[in-house]
């Protein structure tokens, strides 16, 4: 069974509102256990844990929060080398809409990156011009529909490259899914 966490900082609420969103998508997949923690409250071993991570934080002028930054520093330092591997992907909100927030994504793919996690962005449309590539992203509170598919479509597939590469599920590969979907009749 694969093991998804979704880690996030919030100050106004609005990421973890994206986190609950991510938590859902995560869940979709079957055979997936889904936990939710924000940084105050995670340790290193939520994150050692896990099998696929979604990292959330706010926009800070471009980057990560430094509460988050901080427990990538201090929490996860005596953990290098333990994580290496895991799958990891990002998410944050911002004050508006070019406030950074695909650089705050960047930012934390670049932390998961050190510790060795497989990053991935998503090349599907969740709604009419709204993608995931960098991650998952909102202009303040995720209400539109189309950041919430956003959001839902990033835990979505997490939990598929979870199921496929550590319970080595090849049926929930999204390329399978796709091809199913357009080949009626043809077995995964």
């Amino acid at each position: 069974m694969g093991k998804i966490l979704v880690l996030y900082h919030s100050s106004s609420g609005n990421t973890a509102k994206m986190a609950q969103l991510i938590a859902e998508g995560a869940e979709a997949i079957p055979g997936c256990l889904v936990r939710i923690r924000s940084v105050e409250a995670a340790s290193a071993d939520d994150v050692v844990w896990c099998d696929g991570l979604a990292v959330g934080s706010p926009t800070n002028m471009g980057i990560l929060s430094w509460q988050m930054k901080r427990f990538w520093d201090d929490a996860m330092r005596p953990h290098w080398m333990k994580v290496d591997g895991k799958i990891g992907c990002a998410f944050s909100s911002s004050g508006g809409w070019g406030g950074g927030n695909e650089l705050a994504c960047q930012s934390i793919l670049t932390v998961l990156m050190n510790f060795g996690f497989l990053v991935f962005g998503v090349t599907d449309y969740a709604a009419k011009m709204t993608t995931a590539h960098y991650g998952a992203v909102a202009a303040r509170e995720p209400r539109t529909p189309d950041v919430q598919a956003a959001c839902r479509l990033l835990g979505r597939r997490l939990a598929e490259w979870v199921a496929v590469f550590v319970d080595r599920r090849a049926e929930e590969h999204p390329l399978q899914k796709l091809e199913s979907r357009m080949m009626p009749g043809k077995e995964g």
